[in-house]
């Protein structure tokens, strides 16, 4: 794939390093080929499509991954759990194969307010990946952010294993995950946006500036920044501000932000583009966030400000619930799959 370097895409690719968030092996290639995607995303609806598609390249991951756990798994409860995250990491080396820099693969969702559970789940992921040759450091774990999920990643973290927190939709799950040492977070513009939408009763568009999703990463960004916390700042999910024709509103507006995670779809829109592409967040230009607290937030100040967050509240569940929707599909394939060869 040609882009031209006066394309949106390397424009923004300038000033704010560019994942793309997908699990099609072709389509990943195509983009990295390019030079302004470095990383990839993926999450359980990715696996769960790749480990469904038939295609013949995830047909043989799959296999793989049912073969290694009958053979590695401790007993025959944790067998088909165990495929599911050999067929995410699997996939995830494949990526790696293309990408040069992180590979993002997600804890099961139904782990999400388990820490223990989390932590073992994040390490057997990361162990996984050793022995096919990627190192840990290109490797992140991704957690709901839960109050679960951040004690999880600072656990982890603890031990040189880097987290994207993901699920973001209220800055006190931005702030806390900071607090606590997440290395990465991944706030949903599009999905707040949508909450306020509906909450509100909207049908006409927003200005990008007033879109509650835009807003709230802008904060997220700037608080991180002001108050000397390293938490990488990844939006994801996207929507658009004014409506139909206007995709592209919410990367443009958080144009300069330290990372960005964007399907194939809107990646073809900004290498399509010419038009030019300001740069609207930079560590040199930060906005005064007030400090939340002094010290890290306890569990109790945590659930009484998400609880207080009805977008946070809401799309954090709704978004749990959707993830593990997926890895169930793909649970009940895996678990026929293993059945299939225990009988052969």
């Amino acid at each position: 794939m040609q882009v031209s370097e006066t394309s949106q895409l390397a424009q923004l690719a300038s000033m704010t390093t560019l994942s793309i968030d997908s699990g099609d092996l072709q389509v990943i290639r195509e983009y990295a080929e390019t030079g302004y995607i470095t990383d990839a995303t993926t999450n359980p609806l990715f696996v769960s499509q790749a480990g469904l598609s038939g295609d013949p390249v995830y047909a043989e991951m799959v296999d793989q991954a049912v073969q290694y756990a009958v053979q590695h798994a401790e007993s025959k409860s944790e067998i088909v759990t165990l495929a599911i995250d050999r067929l995410a990491v699997n996939l995830g080396k494949a990526i790696a194969d293309i990408v040069p820099g992180y590979i993002s693969t997600e804890v099961d969702p139904r782990l999400s307010f388990q820490r223990e559970a989390s932590v073992a789940r994040g390490k057997r992921i990361i162990a996984m990946y050793e022995e096919l040759g990627v190192p840990k450091e290109r490797v992140l774990i991704k957690l709901a952010a839960t109050w679960e999920g951040i004690l999880a990643a600072s656990d982890l973290e603890a031990e040189g294993i880097q987290c994207n927190l993901t699920l973001i939709f209220s800055v006190v799950q931005a702030i806390a995950c900071a607090q606590y040492g997440a290395h990465l977070i991944s706030p949903f513009p599009g999905r707040i946006l949508d909450w306020h939408k509906i909450k509100q009763g909207r049908t006409e568009g927003v200005a990008p500036e007033q879109d509650e999703g835009v807003v709230a990463c802008k904060e997220m960004y700037n608080y991180f920044k002001c108050h000397g916390h390293d938490t990488i700042c990844m939006p994801a999910s996207w929507r658009p501000s004014r409506g139909v024709g206007y995709e592209l509103d919410e990367i443009l507006a958080l144009a300069g932000t330290d990372r960005m995670t964007i399907p194939a779809p809107l990646l073809e829109k900004l290498a399509l583009s010419q038009e030019p592409v300001m740069r609207l967040l930079d560590p040199a230009r930060i906005q005064n966030v007030p400090l939340l607290a002094e010290g890290k937030m306890t569990e109790q100040e945590f659930r009484y400000r998400l609880n207080m967050d009805g977008c946070g509240t809401d799309k954090l569940a709704e978004g749990i619930r959707a993830f593990i929707a997926e890895t169930e599909k793909l649970e009940a394939a895996i678990t026929a799959k293993v059945k299939d060869m225990q009988l052969s």
